[in-house]
């Protein structure tokens, strides 16, 4: 069965001269998935969600939201759309709560409870000073105002910026919240733990370039598995019959190997290793950012970032 695309960005092109800007930029976003976006700053996110939102006209291809272009229909997809922007401008009003009455009265929101329940998850104090807040407290304002909507698609510009670590905890917390509701995410993030932990596909920008598109369950069903090997004795050490896996380390001076292995053969590997007197095994666990170091990093094109 086909899966239903929200989200379609075909040969996406905004050249802003001296290789800056987008070029090229494809990709489908499914219903209910959740699309990481990571890159360096300047590397083109924000320019990308920018013609998502309907803000800016393509030189060349074309964005689709719902089946509707993003430039020609942009006022109707907004009415789908929770968004965060990148940079974070309120009007001039007193307090968070004033800012988010007005925005409920604008969308037609009259029950509060969604944005409650932000609000206590982000520890957040909307009665406070919206000039005066923080740089934390102005990005979890925003977050509120972005999922009391409940809408059908959240946009997101790097969403933690300016968070400590508890919060962006609770963060990854109501992002997953909204994926068991079936709710379409964008987000851009170059925080690769979150990434991993909320996405089902995450793409790679570099100077306005795609390099790599992964889906997240290559990454955590991942058929070759990592194990770093200890042992009490060297003549266990150097007898151990490694013929069936791949030695990625050897330390003689510990004692320890790091092997990788497919997974049909661990029950073999599990065997051998009972033939010896071994102090630990440990497995690595396979990181979004190790396969970016491994598959990404290396193929990357210098050049001048893009904005």
């Amino acid at each position: 069965m086909n899966e239903e695309i929200i989200i379609s960005v075909k040969n996406l092109t905004k050249d802003y001269g001296k290789a800056r800007g987008i070029f090229d930029v494809s990709f489908d976003i499914p219903k209910g998935a959740t699309f990481g976006y990571c890159g360096t700053n300047g590397s083109g996110k924000t320019t990308t969600i920018r013609h998502i939102m309907g803000f800016i006209k393509p030189d060349k291809g074309e964005v689709k939201v719902k089946g509707l272009d993003a430039w020609k229909n942009a006022e109707q997809i907004k009415k789908w759309i929770g968004y965060v922007p990148g940079e974070i401008a309120f009007p001039d009003v007193d307090s968070g709560s004033t800012f988010l009455k007005i925005q409920a009265d604008l969308l037609g929101i009259t029950d509060m409870s969604k944005a409650e329940e932000v609000i206590n998850a982000l520890q957040l104090d909307p009665t406070a000073n919206l000039k005066r807040m923080s740089k934390g407290m102005k990005q979890k304002t925003a977050l509120v105002a972005a999922f009391m909507p409940q809408p059908d698609i959240l946009i997101l510009d790097e969403p933690t910026t300016g968070l400590d670590p508890l919060m962006r905890k609770a963060f990854v917390d109501l992002i997953k919240e909204e994926k068991a509701k079936g709710t379409t995410i964008f987000m851009s993030n170059h925080m690769f733990d979150e990434l991993e932990e909320t996405c089902d596909y995450v793409a790679f920008i570099k100077d306005g370039h795609i390099i790599d598109i992964v889906n997240m369950n290559d990454i955590h069903n991942r058929q070759e598995r990592e194990y770093e090997i200890a042992f009490f004795e060297k003549d266990d050490f150097l007898s151990a019959d490694t013929s069936q896996v791949e030695i990625l380390e050897k330390d003689e001076k510990d004692l320890k190997l790091v092997i990788r292995l497919d997974i049909k053969k661990t029950d073999g590997m599990i065997r051998e290793l009972k033939k010896h007197n071994i102090k630990s095994i440990v497995e690595r666990q396979y990181t979004l950012e190790k396969y970016f170091l491994e598959h990404v990093k290396g193929g990357e094109n210098n050049g001048t970032s893009s904005k």
